[in-house]
């Protein structure tokens, strides 16, 4: 007999499906196959990238503030969800009260829950499933963002690399199988950095079985690693869809489980998005979204290949990175007309190559940034 558990990526209810997960219409939001393939799941396994509130209460924070109405939560429960991370950059969108009104949510729901508490002892607490006697941990942790617990206030649980290796290491021994949902990575990227496949590789020496990446919107390639599976990246789950292709499809990752020898095995599940309903791909879409993602995994396995497509990646977002570093300046019309004339190299050109050193002995050094970090927080305050 086997257990079989199917881990999905990111849900945030939105405008154009409110009443969709008002209603619970699954119809229309997953598809009968997918309903089907949900429903027969022991244990299903989402990311709910938004607080459940009808309250806006936004955070002061760079990007999006998401909220979805609590009456979401219908749609949500008839998915059959069993469990939810919460680790992840959106749950503090609506501050303290966003975030005890979707824990009190999922209370109600009889739905569990992990990676954002109070307070950083609760959020950092992982879940372990009692599955027909096979004991499944899970660790939910998030990059630093707005959302992130601290000591004494609330939020999502942090990556820390002093906490959460030996996290796992803890869990490992009380699990007999442990997946960690690691909310992060850039977004619209469908290749680890060097950095995140270094982390990845450490979760798995820490005795992790499985590790996603959740966050970056697209598909991206996995990596078997002493053998434990590294997922960089799944895409959206259910998401308002964007005009690009990253948000189109997404990878369910499905876990077969031996009740006896406790033997994992791994099913990639192709869906695909159209207009408000995510459902199966047919034949032809999945084996296309296959054959990328085994490319992808087959690329990142060449000497030198995750370093210098990452340094490409880099290069094209360092203009942008040092136009939020001019201030005020860089967000004047005269500056983006002239960015736009020098064809997004305005910022590359003023910096100078002292400059540039300047900046990368602030945020690579640890004493710096650890200052810059703190000064900016307390001018916020």
């Amino acid at each position: 007999m086997t257990i079989k558990i199917i881990i999905g990526a990111d849900i945030c209810p939105s405008q154009s499906n409110y009443q969709l997960f008002a209603d619970g219409n699954l119809k229309d939001l997953v598809g009968e196959e997918l309903d089907i393939l949900l429903q027969s799941a022991q244990y299903t396994v989402f990311n709910l990238e938004t607080p459940l509130t009808d309250y806006s209460s936004p955070l002061p924070k760079q990007g999006p503030a998401l909220r979805a109405p609590t009456v979401t939560i219908n749609g949500l429960k008839a998915i059959n969800p069993h469990f939810f991370t919460l680790a992840n950059n959106h749950i503090l969108d609506q501050g303290k009260q966003g975030l005890q009104s979707t824990i009190s949510l999922l209370k109600q729901a009889g739905i569990s829950f992990a990676g954002a508490g109070e307070t950083l002892p609760l959020a950092a607490r992982p879940h372990i499933a009692y599955l027909k006697g096979i004991k499944v941990g899970i660790y939910c942790c998030a990059e630093h963002e707005f959302s992130i617990a601290t000591e004494n206030t609330p939020g999502a649980n942090p990556y820390d690399p002093l906490v959460s290796f030996d996290s796992v290491r803890e869990l490992k021994k009380r699990s007999d199988i442990v997946i960690v949902l690691y909310h992060g990575g850039k977004e619209h990227f469908r290749y680890p950095s060097p950095q995140l496949q270094r982390i990845f590789h450490k979760f798995a020496d820490s005795g992790a079985n499985l590790v996603i990446a959740q966050h970056t919107h697209c598909i991206g390639c996995w990596e078997d690693y002493q053998g434990a599976a590294l997922v960089y990246g799944q895409g959206n789950f259910i998401f308002d869809s964007k005009d690009n292709e990253y948000w189109q499809t997404n990878l369910l990752v499905q876990l077969n489980i031996d009740e006896t020898s406790k033997q994992i095995d791994i099913k990639w599940i192709p869906c695909i998005k159209q207009k408000n309903t995510v459902c199966l791909a047919s034949p032809r879409q999945a084996k296309e979204i296959l054959a990328a993602f085994y490319n992808r995994s087959q690329q990142i396995l060449r000497t030198g290949f995750i370093q210098d497509n990452y340094q490409h990646f880099a290069d094209t977002a360092l203009n942008s990175y040092l136009r939020v570093c001019s201030g005020y300046w860089g967000r004047t019309l005269c500056a983006r007309i002239l960015n736009k004339i020098l064809k997004d190299s305005l910022f590359i050109r003023i910096y100078k190559q002292k400059d540039l050193l300047h900046i990368q002995n602030i945020l690579e050094c640890e004493a710096h940034r650890e200052t810059f970090l703190q000064s900016i927080k307390s001018r916020e305050k």
